[in-house]
């Protein structure tokens, strides 16, 4: 594995701090996410006319970049630096590999061409509260029962014909979906869908347009206004398959959490490296006691333990980069670093910091916001633990007890005869 970055590397994140410096301040920030779209569309044209930011892990035949997922991740732990209100996440990381994985050449030709270029964006919408476990983050669920099997709730598939009844035509979906990312203003839908009823339940995905007859979208209020989120609601609305029947949409999704987790624990360290710059610079400037309250060793400490955890979580940040197996616990490191930053930024900015207007909480929603979505910590743990096979084994037999560990001896058979063991005899008495 070779660490080092590439001179294009370099120069992709050192033009988008620039671009990201002088047009998403807090301020800004702030306005953006005040928008009807919910981020700076200006700054997303900008981003994707100079950089090809939406473009980046896509190929050159579709008028993508073509890079690879990691410099995606790069990219993004400048915008989490910035906490940049984008559809980026919704439409590079989970969309756009889905559609390049399952869409036939027609779909691919004719969706990632105008998402490359951002003239289009795209959300996954899955049903309930349910992103982490479609895409096997916390746990595997290959019977798809997240999506509604084939019992009510969820969104459900029914096939139809022109004339309304039957099957070989189109597809009408029905039902809802919540806490879809960026989904109140992107031109595209994945919507991920129950079919086939209870006896052959699969699920499937499928490209709704935005302007669907029957397709109601409404913004929900969220904790963290830069992850904006949107309630979808389906009534009879007419949608197309994404690519085939047969195709492996459990796996794809799979697979699709893995990238996008590196993506995700990318951000999440850009996020939480600039908490701790604008804590270290604020505690350099505070005076108390007649002294930079900096200087105090307590404070010392605490910020030396916030460098240590946040290196570490970049560390685990870029292995996941270059290996997406490991971008679920990459995640969850990430995660708790931004988490425990952002807290004690809070703590040491003192009395302004517990305001809601202060900039320290825009860092602090991120974090909890976050770890609603794609969390908690623990079980992203847990499931990468269970992936590895960690407690298999004897490590499992320990855990069970000394009694699953050692058989013991076997019981005598029955018809053996059960004599009571005879005393050892005494010691003989010698004369010295």
């Amino acid at each position: 594995m070779d660490a080092a970055f590439t001179a294009e590397q370099d120069e992709i994140r050192r033009t988008l701090r620039e671009i990201l410096g002088k047009r998403c301040g807090p301020d800004e920030v702030k306005a953006a996410v005040r928008t009807a779209a919910g981020h700076d569309r200006e700054l997303w044209q900008q981003l994707a006319r100079q950089l090809g930011l939406p473009g980046i892990a896509i190929a050159e035949e579709y008028g993508g970049v073509g890079c690879a997922p990691a410099d995606l991740a790069l990219a993004c732990e400048e915008t989490g630096r910035a906490l940049l209100p984008s559809p980026l996440l919704a439409t590079a990381a989970l969309c756009v590999p889905l559609i390049t994985a399952l869409g036939t050449g027609v779909q691919r030709s004719a969706l990632l061409t105008p998402l490359a270029t951002g003239g289009l964006t795209a959300a996954l919408a899955v049903s309930g509260p349910a992103l982490a476990t479609a895409l096997a983050l916390t746990g595997e669920d290959t019977s798809g029962q997240w999506s509604g099997g084939g019992r009510a709730g969820g969104v459900q598939a029914r096939a139809v014909t022109a004339d309304g009844a039957g099957s070989g035509g189109g597809w009408r979906l029905y039902g809802e979906a919540v806490q879809v990312l960026d989904g109140h203003s992107a031109g595209l839908l994945l919507v991920a869908a129950h079919t086939g009823g209870f006896a052959r339940s699969r699920t499937l995905l499928f490209l709704v347009r935005e302007d669907a007859p029957g397709l109601v979208r409404s913004r929900q209020a969220v904790l963290d206004e830069t992850r904006p989120q949107a309630r979808i609601e389906l009534r009879n609305v007419s949608a197309e398959l994404l690519g085939d029947e047969g195709a492996d949409v459990l796996g794809a999704l799979a697979a699709t959490g893995r990238t996008a987790a590196a993506v995700l624990a990318a951000e999440a360290v850009g996020a939480a490296g600039q908490a701790l710059a604008r804590t270290v610079e604020y505690v350099r400037g505070r005076e108390q006691f007649g002294r930079a309250i900096g200087s105090f060793q307590a404070v010392k400490h605490r910020l030396a333990d916030l460098y240590v955890q946040v290196q570490a979580a970049r560390s685990a940040a870029y292995y996941a980069a270059w290996d997406p197996d490991q971008g679920g616990l990459a995640l969850a490191q990430a995660l708790e670093a931004l988490r425990m930053t952002a807290g004690e930024a809070i703590q040491l900015h003192g009395g302004i910091g517990f305001t809601w207007e202060h900039d320290a909480h825009l860092y602090f929603k991120r974090a909890a916001a976050d770890e609603l979505l794609f969390g908690p910590v623990h079980r992203l743990r847990a499931h990468a633990a269970d992936r590895a096979d960690l407690f298999a084994g004897p490590v499992a037999d320990l855990a069970a007890g000394p009694a699953a560990a050692s058989p013991g001896p076997s019981a005598p058979p029955a018809s053996a005869p059960t004599t009571p063991p005879t005393s050892p005899p005494a010691p003989e008495k010698v004369a010295v």
